[in-house]
């Protein structure tokens, strides 16, 4: 990978949702394929996850709930996104998240839904083929 550009991506945990086992496998997952990942911690704002994807230069932003907050906070991501031009930034999401609600998200922009037992090779394909080179 020399003189190649890693991709950056920004883990997050919007909400009060305080489990974050499934989001740090993912982490070391996309670390291990060879992406920089900076992960947020538990209990992120929408303002804080998209303030620190700014400061990092992140080409993704990738979140997790569990909370069933996903309807109101994934939209406000991508409204903040959207406000301060981080047009470039792939945004997906993951979680327990209805079937039901995913047309929703994706029409607020978010790229992609993953869930529960959703491989990880699938998650690293898929962002290696749309994030920013």
């Amino acid at each position: 990978m020399a003189g190649k550009k890693k991709i950056r991506v920004l883990a997050a945990k919007p909400g009060l949702d305080g489990h974050d086992r499934g989001v740090k496998v993912i982490c070391y997952a996309l670390r291990d394929a060879g992406m920089e990942v900076v992960y947020t911690g538990l209990r992120q704002t929408p303002e804080q996850i998209v303030t620190t994807a700014m400061q990092e230069d992140v080409d993704v932003i990738a979140m997790s709930v569990l909370s069933g907050a996903h309807d109101y906070l994934f939209p406000r991501v991508m409204e903040l996104v959207r406000e301060r031009g981080l047009n470039d930034v792939l945004v997906i999401g993951g979680g327990i998240i209805p079937d039901e609600d995913i047309p929703a998200l994706k029409t607020a922009g978010i790229a992609e839904i993953f869930g529960p037992g959703t491989y990880t090779a699938e998650i690293i394909r898929y962002i290696q083929e749309r994030a920013r080179k």
